[in-house]
């Protein structure tokens, strides 16, 4: 019997370990040759040792799985993703390039994965994972959607929602129309390149939402929305005023 050879990555020792165990039973031919709980690691790993089969947690401290897949040098394995969230951009993924199965691991369901994996092996679909990145570039651009990792995962925010963006201590704290927010471990100026024309950088740590703008006021502030209120400085007021007139 063919074997082939796995990998594992999830912060929790415990999701480890039942993972390996309900592959062993589900699957015997698939060999786990390592685990990982610490991301950084995982991928000094994956980056020297050929693997079949990858399996990535999706929220994980410092790395991510989305973030470490995108960090593999050469991206050859199938990767199926565990998640205990059920983000819509799974399913397109799910459709495309790779499999994912939701916590707590269902037998069945990681069989079909498994499954599926080693169908794309013997198929030498392996080019059909290296193509998930682009994949998910395609999935933002075609909605004009911010990509906003954060500690579940990955967030896909339609731009007009957002009315502002706030730096700090190498952090994004990113405001939406309806009050919430988001906190992602991406710099100000990352986000900046991504951004549609209509946001405008009104201070080093601000980004407004040009569309969301309601007053200025000569002391030094751009109110938006209901009197929420964000400094800008004198360097970009009159190209701010400009947009305006």
């Amino acid at each position: 019997m063919k074997t082939y050879k796995a990998i594992l990555v999830d912060d929790e020792h415990s999701a480890l370990q039942n993972l390996k165990k309900k592959i062993e039973k589900v699957c015997p031919n698939v060999y786990v040759i390592a685990t990982f709980q610490d991301p950084k690691m995982a991928l000094n790993y994956i980056n020297s040792h050929a693997t079949d089969i990858l399996f990535l947690d999706i929220q994980m401290p410092g790395l991510n799985g989305f973030e470490l897949l995108n960090s593999i040098n050469e991206l050859k394995s199938q990767v199926i993703f565990s998640t205990a969230y059920g983000e819509y951009a799974l399913e397109a993924i799910k459709k495309n390039a790779v499999d994912y199965i939701l916590k707590p691991v269902d037998n069945t369901e990681l069989k079909e994965a498994l499954e599926k994996a080693i169908f794309n092996i013997e198929k030498e679909n392996a080019d059909q994972n290296s193509n998930l990145v682009e994949l998910l570039n395609k999935i933002i651009d075609r909605d004009h959607k911010l990509k906003v990792p954060t500690q579940k995962g990955i967030s896909f925010i339609p731009q007009e929602e957002i009315i502002h963006l706030e730096g700090y201590e190498g952090y994004t704290k990113i405001h939406l129309a309806d009050g919430k927010t988001l906190t992602s471990s991406y710099s100000l100026g990352r986000f900046n390149d991504y951004l549609d024309d209509y946001f405008f950088k009104c201070h080093k740590s601000h980004i407004v939402n040009i569309k969301a703008v309601r007053a200025f006021e000569n002391e030094g502030y751009v109110v938006i929305g209901d009197e929420y209120r964000v400094p800008i400085t004198k360097t970009y007021k009159q190209a701010f005023l400009e947009l305006f007139s």
